[in-house]
């Protein structure tokens, strides 16, 4: 008998674990400060909700629809057919956005552990060289890749309700309480007023076909959808569960967080005079900024680090869990071997990733580091092209009634929402993905 979620507030969370984690709290403040703040976020508020959304639910109602992994599923629900290419592009999505997730996850785990000696925060430091140090380093950045997978690995190897349901009920509400505490700190900084102009006043003359793309592609890292990690977690889901109200949950979480990691970090930007097209460093350098100038700063760092650290496990736990799931799907094999197996091979793959920024910057693809190509790679071509498909497959092959059972079980929304849903995924979300790509290659 398959494992399942124990209760459903254990499955929101973590659902919620696997979307937040780096897309909201660590890509999105860098992301929307490269593309000019407030109409960057009021585009990611969007898509987030018109497409996010339904393609959300659309991967709940999938999983458990079928009650198996991604790449399963799809073969059972269209037996005979190759729309499980869309559980196998998952799966590889997955696996490359683990390689180079994993980098960052490590650079936080470094930098927990150097707070918990108190040596990060310190007068007159250079915030901006501590990054520059510590991802210069090639040692460095490769033991942080190794001990982060090994950890993230031993709590996946526990199973759904042990390891990865549990975790997730202490950490995600905890991290929710440290942030807030943190944005009223940021924002009675001095200066404080125009990093919130920044990030709340839109200014849409700031915003690229480029920009739109990204705040796509940023709706859906942030919330996991196109990989089909929500089509594995929602197949150990009962059906006394309502998928739209749990979709509902887990992007209004999202958005907020979203929201609190801006209001967090802007403040801070513009009042220490740090320049908000940053890059992946942004966080690092604001972070012990801001906490530098708090009361106990050092501990009140190591903790909210700790928390980030925690919520950074749960998104690699869903990608370790789709790898892992797909891996023993029907065969007698270990699934703490294959998720310690699938760990090594991240590892080796990420391994250039983690060079990127010391041995290996030189080396571009297309003009960029093996770290920002496979960013790019996943977030403005897998994640976008996997909701593709998904839609396709929603609107062409999945049986109807079905779907309207799984949306409907559990909850007290009516037939027409159901209709309302299916016309979105079925001409909305595949023509939104569509217009926007061709727009960003300037082909329209």
């Amino acid at each position: 008998m398959r494992e399942q979620w124990s209760t459903k507030v254990g499955f929101i969370l973590s659902s919620a674990g696997a979307a937040i984690g780096l897309g909201a709290i660590w890509k999105f403040p860098y992301m929307t400060g490269m593309n000019g703040g407030g109409a960057f976020f009021l585009l990611f508020i969007a898509f987030t909700l018109i497409i996010g959304l339904p393609l959300l639910i659309a991967e709940f109602i999938i999983g458990r629809g079928a009650q198996q992994e991604a790449v399963t599923a799809y073969k059972k629900l269209a037996p005979g057919t190759g729309w499980s290419i869309i559980g196998r592009w998952g799966v590889a999505g997955a696996f490359i956005l683990l390689s180079f997730y994993s980098v960052v996850g490590g650079w936080v785990l470094i930098y927990a552990g150097m707070s918990l000696t108190g040596t990060v925060i310190s007068p007159g430091a250079d915030y901006e060289q501590l990054f520059s140090t510590i991802t210069g380093s090639p040692l460095i950045s490769i033991t942080g890749l190794g001990l982060f997978l090994a950890i993230a690995i031993l709590i996946v190897s526990f199973g759904i309700k042990d390891g990865i349901e549990r975790a997730n009920k202490i950490m995600m509400p905890l991290l929710f309480i440290f942030f807030i505490v943190l944005v009223i700190r940021s924002v009675t900084f001095t200066g404080a007023a125009e990093g919130l102009a920044f990030f709340l006043k839109p200014d849409f003359s700031k915003i690229t076909a480029e920009g739109i793309l990204y705040a796509l592609g940023q709706s859906f890292f942030a919330l996991a959808v196109g990989i089909s990690v929500m089509v594995t977690y929602s197949s150990y889901l009962g059906k006394e569960v309502s998928l739209p109200f749990s979709a509902i949950s887990v992007s209004i979480m999202n958005i907020f967080v979203s929201l609190l990691a801006g209001l967090a970090i802007f403040p801070v930007v513009f009042s220490f005079g740090l320049e908000p097209a940053e890059g992946p460093g942004l966080l690092f350098m604001v972070l012990p900024a801001a906490f530098a100038q708090m009361p106990m700063g050092e501990v009140f760092l190591s903790l909210f680090l700790l928390l980030f650290l925690f919520a950074i496990f749960t998104s690699a736990f869903s990608m370790v869990e789709i790898i892992t799931a797909a891996m023993t799907a029907g065969k007698d094999r270990s699934r703490t071997k294959v998720a310690w197996l699938t760990g090594l091979v991240v590892f080796i793959a990420g391994i250039p990733a983690a060079l990127s920024s010391n041995t290996l910057a030189d080396f571009k693809i297309f003009g960029l580091t093996v770290f920002d190509a496979s960013d790019f790679l996943v977030s403005n071509i897998m994640l976008p092209g996997g909701c593709f498909l998904i839609a396709l497959f929603i609107g062409l092959k999945m049986d109807r009634s079905l779907m309207q059972n799984e949306f409907l079980s559990s909850s007290s929304l009516g037939a027409g929402s159901f209709q309302v849903w299916f016309q979105i995924m079925r001409w909305v979300t595949p023509i939104t993905i569509l217009v926007v790509f061709l727009y960003s290659l300037g082909i329209i």
